[in-house]
């Protein structure tokens, strides 16, 4: 049987409307809408122009209605933290706050006046990070949360859009610092604590929740029928983990995009003093499954400065800075990607330069060895990182499952075997998608396991193998690296 699926994915930096066709054991995709994300400068506010995207995510399903194919389901991914205010007529209340809005600074320092940081990750076993949802509503203004009658996280936010039904799933609910992995519900304690009404916070269903039929008048709008919305993983990383094509044991993932987010599937949080303090996270996945990992700087370094580069009217494609960045010299320079420095947009070639001079370094001169610099950097942050997990979890990481757009970088791939010492498997690229379309078809009862999905993945994407080259020298930058902080 054949049968045909939508995703609407929603990035960082962009969105996509996925079409994924399983048979016979195969899943294949088509891109039928992509668009720009992004966010909206307010003056000195960073917002989301969440009508822009609703009305995109509705031509991308006027797109698909016309293709004319029996479309079974349609669910929605997006990235973690950030959520909608609804009012008590059901209309978005503006803003929606993009997460490196400065506000979050402030929503720091007002939450750690009400509960301890220790005790906020003992209740949510989630990282410290100044984006997360628990310290933006802290930032809120109180008026206005008085005035809001619900909150939805983004994903969940656009399957209350696609079919009238508003409900928190739990692989993003559990990104936002408010839900308690023990427990499996929000935190009365944390609520409480932050003054957060709990009317607020809708019912926490599971991933693969089957929602209810696409709603009428969109149907109709959109030459759609027989569409059922299913919350599948909502939030990006727990699609992708979905759709890591593992099997076995003692493998690790890394969600290579803007952000990298790395680390191991558990059967139950890890709550531990070292998990805090080395600010593990963790989140919750397919299956009621644990994602614990960290949220640590990726892709978003190189992708402000090509940006900058762009602008400035120089070479942008990717191949070509790739190429660059490989005839650079090895091990110049090297920086901290996850220092504080580097959060925030706009200048990222002048701050990777101030860094390293700031630290007794040259200065990366040119494309190829700023580029060179940001991926052996990135790619010692995630041997650190998976040092770390196995401090952690006494658990050895045999092989490194790459997924996502960063993928595709064969150059930082190969960093990342060389410098873990480990083999890489990189792909699928559109794991997310595949994780959030096949995640559908298991709901719908069309798939038997999540074994079953991820043997899918496995058949039906690429992968291409890295292998460690010699460790000495990237054992002598690793040292270094460690001295930065």
């Amino acid at each position: 049987m054949t049968t045909h699926h939508l995703a609407i994915d929603l990035g960082a930096e962009s969105g996509r409307l996925m079409l994924g066709t399983l048979n016979e054991g195969l899943l294949s995709l088509k891109e039928v809408h992509r668009f720009p994300t992004g966010a909206t400068r307010a003056g000195e506010s960073l917002h989301w122009d969440m009508r822009r995207l609703f009305n995109e995510v509705r031509e991308g399903l006027a797109i698909a209605g016309r293709m004319g194919l029996p479309i079974r389901s349609v669910s929605t991914d997006s990235w973690g933290v950030d959520y909608l205010l609804y009012g008590p007529d059901g209309t978005l209340l503006e803003p929606t706050f993009h997460y490196r809005d400065p506000r979050t600074a402030r929503g720091v320092s007002s939450a750690h006046g009400r509960a301890a940081w220790p005790e906020i990750f003992a209740e949510s076993g989630i990282q410290f990070m100044p984006l997360n949802t628990l310290y933006q509503l802290a930032a809120e203004d109180p008026g206005r949360l008085k005035a809001a009658s619900q909150l939805l996280m983004i994903g969940d936010g656009f399957n209350h859009f696609l079919s009238g039904v508003a409900k928190a799933e739990v692989t993003l609910a559990s990104t936002s610092m408010l839900y308690n992995p023990r427990t499996r519900e929000w935190s009365k304690l944390l609520l409480e604590r932050l003054i957060l009404p709990e009317r607020l916070f809708p019912e926490i269903v599971p991933a693969g929740t089957r929602l209810g039929p696409l709603r009428p008048e969109l149907a109709k709008a959109c030459g759609l029928s027989g569409v059922e919305v299913v919350a599948s993983c909502s939030h990006d990383t727990g699609a992708a983990v979905a759709g890591v094509p593992a099997e076995g044991e003692g493998w690790g993932y890394l969600s290579s995009g803007t952000w990298s987010l790395m680390g191991l599937e558990r059967p139950e949080p890890i709550l531990s003093d070292t998990a805090r303090e080395l600010n593990f996270t963790n989140e919750i996945g397919l299956g009621n499954t644990v994602r614990l990992l960290k949220n640590i700087s990726g892709l978003w370094l190189m992708q402000e400065c090509r940006r900058s580069w762009i602008a400035a009217g120089l070479e942008g494609d990717y191949g070509a800075l790739a190429r660059l960045a490989e005839a650079a010299p090895p091990f110049v320079s090297l920086i901290q990607p996850a220092d504080p420095c580097f959060l925030a947009p706009d200048g990222m070639p002048e701050r990777i330069a101030a860094y390293c001079r700031a630290h007794g370094q040259p200065s990366p001169d040119g494309i190829g060895p700023m580029l060179r610099c940001i991926f052996e950097s990135l790619a010692l942050l995630y041997r650190r990182t998976r040092d770390q997990l196995e401090e952690i979890t006494g658990t050895p990481i045999k092989r490194l499952h790459i997924v996502g757009g960063g993928s595709q970088n064969a150059l930082l791939n190969q960093f990342t075997a060389d410098a873990l010492q480990i083999p890489v498997l990189a792909g699928p690229v559109e794991a997310t998608a595949a994780g959030n379309l096949l995640t559908q078809a298991y709901a719908l009862g069309l798939l038997p396991s999540i074994a079953a999905m991820r043997s899918v993945v496995r058949q039906s994407f690429e992968l291409r193998r890295f292998e460690p080259g010699p460790a000495p020298a990237w054992d002598s930058a690793y040292a270094r690296f460690r001295a930065l902080g």
